[in-house]
């Protein structure tokens, strides 16, 4: 608790310090830990705004960027994509409360969660009996390892990619 304190005590004077200040990109990344080919994907995306520049072409950001930044690693952390960030982003800059659907988000993604653990509980298992069989086993003759081409899985290795979910 005490180190949660420190840190945001810490993170307030870094933000005091940088407001009315505008900071390069460099600067930017090292403050936040995000890289410099991932500000420039955020900006593009519409996750940042277009930051100032320099006349020598440097990009500038104050520290509402710093800010978007936090927040979207905090998002990120919590699971949600990219898309869905962005969405929440808008609707509050639109001065709509995003929270009931950032509710319903990560109930879907409980949901999904669950589902995905049971099938790795089902994986699991079918392959602890499937190691149980080759250890009684020992070897088997094949073209490359006959204990891999004789297995018979009766649960399928679990989905790993999230499915895509309908926007709104």
């Amino acid at each position: 608790m005490a180190q949660l304190q420190y840190k945001t005590h810490r993170r307030e004077e870094e933000n005091a310090a940088v407001r009315g200040r505008l900071l390069k990109i460099g600067e930017v990344a090292r403050r936040t830990g995000i890289g410099i080919e991932t500000l420039r994907f955020y900006e593009r995306s519409g996750l940042l705004g277009r930051p100032a520049r320099t006349e020598g072409g440097y990009r500038l950001y104050s520290a509402e960027e710093l800010l978007r930044l936090e927040f979207i690693k905090r998002a990120q952390t919590l699971g949600f994509t990219l898309e869905e960030i962005k969405r929440i982003m808008a609707e509050s800059r639109a001065g709509e409360r995003p929270c009931a659907e950032v509710r319903e988000i990560v109930r879907a993604r409980l949901t999904e969660l669950d589902e995905r653990l049971k099938q790795m509980r089902r994986y699991r298992n079918a392959l602890a009996r499937t190691l149980q069989q080759w250890d009684e086993k020992k070897q088997a003759d094949g073209h490359f390892c006959g204990l891999i081409e004789a297995a018979e899985l009766d649960a399928h290795k679990p989905v790993t990619r999230r499915p895509e979910r309908s926007k709104k």
